[in-house]
């Protein structure tokens, strides 16, 4: 027999006995085994597979129908790899990889190993998507204006100044009242001048992106119900011109709001306010701070002035009637009036879940109202207010089919990607996002179902409103596992790591509040509750879990300094200048910079290495390091025994730990830990999150 055939025959005999090492199979859609990982049409990408030294026999990629042999391109002293060159890549290309190790055949996709391929779980590479590399793994700060910094008491909204949702509003004197039930009404002060007078403190915390709650002109706190797309509220802004009466204690007409009518219309304060944001932007791209807006496309206010049910604009003939007050509008199309053919008007229009101060607009219906919107879109991330992108509020619902949404948001991503290539397009949503984020819509979404979900129900119980307490998810690992896999399959690499990972929100409460596992709301038990038998470790541990997952960890204002509250309008307290949790602050700028300091916790790929009862292991890696995290929220202490070989860690290498939470605090003392026959064993104390890094 030729000596070729014998050893033929001998590797044959050995991968027949030899056990394949299932945790050594990896590949992902990070730069590290695709490149380019985001590329332009007509590339030639190189995909990679990873398997340990000579244990398979074949790696195939599998696409469709066609299924293309891999070659054995490299290998370090733990890893094998196989690449395949796609040449001229114009189409999306959906894929995954079979491993053949002598009798054995299994695939590998978004899941990780499995008997059989599942379409739902492919990897995918879009020519052409790409997704703003200043925004993968940045670290945003969410801000809802009025309750953040009061930085100008001359635009104050004003008690009596107008009439709103039943009641004259308020401007609440004292900053550190707890919200009202009914809160829509409450102003406290806070604007743009207040955040720019905090930008050197965000700076200091490590921000690197400012979400900004809406900020164009709207009678509400909360401002999702926009009275003018064109400028920014001169409450948050500036007003320069200051003319009219209050209304008087009781009524219920704002014809009569002459005040607001004067602020809010003058052109004066409109153009003070909009350059006002101007010069927001600037200070903070000084200190490299990106700012995005919040984009309420889906439906506006009753005081907008397309609709003017509330006659602000009827008497000003700067402006155009409104469709509420005129049969002959211009703005006529933009919404879908009952009976419409009836006049005088009986007030009947479709409203956003019902609300007559919400107007859901009627894109399908008027192009014009659909080029005004891509205008917008264009308008505030371009020169002079340059604006690095949008967070669209409930997205998916903006018309009245989804057929529609698709093609809307397809022409939006052309606007803004023209006027600015590296604006972020981020959208809410809850569900699976999976068809919007193809490369064509939006770039990424508010991350409920793969980050504040999972970690929510494992580490409080708790359902992010705090409706709700599940026991049999508190501590799951498996249903951790499982639920956030399934979850992060809908997302291709680049969506995922600009995905904004939240642990709180102005729409659901504080995770603080979360802690200490309790259902309530403020209507059923009071404000205060919310603050009783919190726990900061466990806190702490979701804010390590944050920082050391794939994404954009954003922290909403006022979690770093320890506020609570329940679900909205609680969770939009004011920022507590003055009496801040200086301890959680200081562990927020600690922990951020760890964040910042290892590239692998921004755009590295993610392995989980162990899942038991209240304890989670991962690691995130890329060619140059390592990091291991564990987060045990058991209440005794566990040793763990982490195979970090799989992240690429070589036998006999030390590992450090870089970061301990524990009860009552943390520590940066730097500990380290030797890696033997393979695994890393240490012990996490209770109620911790350890993080370990090191250099490959």
């Amino acid at each position: 027999m030729p000596e070729g055939s014998i050893l033929e025959l001998v590797n044959k005999i050995y991968n027949s006995t030899t056990v394949l090492d299932f945790g050594a199979l990896f590949s992902d859609g990070t730069p590290q085994f695709v490149s380019p990982a985001e590329p332009d049409p007509g590339d030639t990408v190189v995909i990679k597979f990873r398997t340990a030294r000579n244990n398979v026999d074949d790696v195939f990629l599998v696409t469709g129908t066609e299924k293309l042999k891999m070659q054995h391109n490299s290998c370090d002293k733990i890893f094998d790899y196989y690449t395949i060159e796609i040449p001229e890549l114009s189409e999306r290309l959906r894929y995954h990889f079979e491993v053949h190790s002598g009798r054995l055949v299994v695939c590998y996709n978004r899941a990780g190993c499995c008997r059989e391929a599942a379409d739902d779980f492919e990897f995918t590479i879009v020519p052409g998507f790409k997704t703003p590399d200043w925004a993968k793994g940045a670290v945003f700060y969410q801000i809802y204006v009025d309750r953040f910094c009061n930085g100008d008491k001359s635009n104050d909204v004003l008690t009596n100044e107008y009439y709103y949702i039943g009641q004259n509003v308020r401007r609440v004197e004292d900053w550190d009242k707890l919200p009202d039930t009914m809160d829509v009404g409450n102003f406290y002060g806070g604007d743009l001048q207040g955040v720019m007078d905090k930008l050197d403190y965000l700076k200091g915390l490590g921000v690197e992106a400012i979400y900004l709650n809406p900020i164009f002109v709207s009678p509400s706190n909360h401002k999702y119900d926009i009275q003018d797309y064109d400028y920014i509220d001169p409450h948050f802004g500036r007003i320069v011109k200051d003319e009219g009466e209050l209304l008087p204690e009781g009524s219920s007409d704002n014809t009569e709001a002459t005040k607001y009518i004067s602020r809010v219309t003058s052109i004066e304060n409109l153009e003070a306010s909009n350059q006002l944001f101007a010069e927001l932007v600037e200070e903070a791209h000084r200190r490299g701070i990106k700012v995005i807006l919040d984009g309420v496309f889906n439906h506006c206010g009753s005081f907008n002035k397309w609709l003017d049910k509330e006659c602000i604009y009827d008497k000003n003939p700067d402006y155009e009637k409104g469709a509420y007050v005129d049969a002959d509008s211009p703005y006529r199309s933009f919404f879908k009036f009952q009976n419409e053919n009836d006049w005088p008007f009986n007030g009947s229009y479709n409203g956003w879940w019902g609300h007559d101060t919400l107007p859901k607009l009627n894109y399908e219906e008027s192009m014009k109202l659909h080029d005004y919107i891509l205008e917008i879109g264009r308008k505030w991330v371009s020169p002079p207010y340059n604006a690095d992108g949008w967070r669209l509020d409930v997205a998916a619902d903006l018309g009245y089919s989804e057929e529609y949404n698709h093609r809307f948001w397809k022409d939006f991503r052309s606007a803004v990607k023209d006027a600015n290539p590296d604006a972020i397009i981020l959208a809410e949503h809850y569900g699976n996002p999976k068809s919007w984020l193809e490369g064509d819509q939006w770039d990424t979404i508010m991350n409920y179902g793969a980050f504040m979900e999972p970690i929510t129900w494992f580490l409080t119980g708790v359902e992010k409103h705090s409706d709700e307490f599940r026991g049999d998810f508190l501590g799951n690992a498996e249903f951790f596992k499982g639920s956030i896999r399934n979850y992060m399959s809908y997302f291709m690499y680049n969506s995922l790591y600009v995905s904004m990972n939240e642990l709180s929100n102005h729409d659901h409460s504080r995770f603080l509040t979360r802690t200490n596992h309790r259902v309530g709301r403020i209507q059923t038990l009071g404000a205060e509750n919310a603050n009783e038998n919190v726990n900061k470790d466990i806190f702490r541990m979701a804010v390590a879990f944050q920082m050391t997952w794939p994404g954009a960890p954003t922290i909403y204002y006022g979690d770093e300094a320890g506020v609570c509250g329940w679900t909205d309008p609680d969770s939009r307290r004011t920022y507590p200048w003055g009496h801040e949790d200086h301890d959680l602050i200081r562990f927020h700028k600690d922990i951020i910079k760890i964040h910042n300091r290892y590239k692998s916790l921004r755009t590295g790929s993610l392995k989980f290495l162990h899942g038991e009862y209240r304890m989670l292991a991962y690691g995130r890696f890329n060619k140059k390091e390592a990091v291991a995290v564990i987060i045990n929220s058991d209440f005794v202490d566990k040793e763990v025994k982490l195979h970090v070989r799989e992240l690429g860690v070589h036998n006999n290498r030390t590992m450090t730990r870089v970061m301990l939470t524990g009860e009552g605090g943390y520590t940066l003392n730097e500990y380290p830990a030797m890696v033997q026959n393979n695994v890393l064993t240490v012990v996490a104390p209770k109620c911790s999150a350890s993080i370990f890094v090191c250099k490959l």
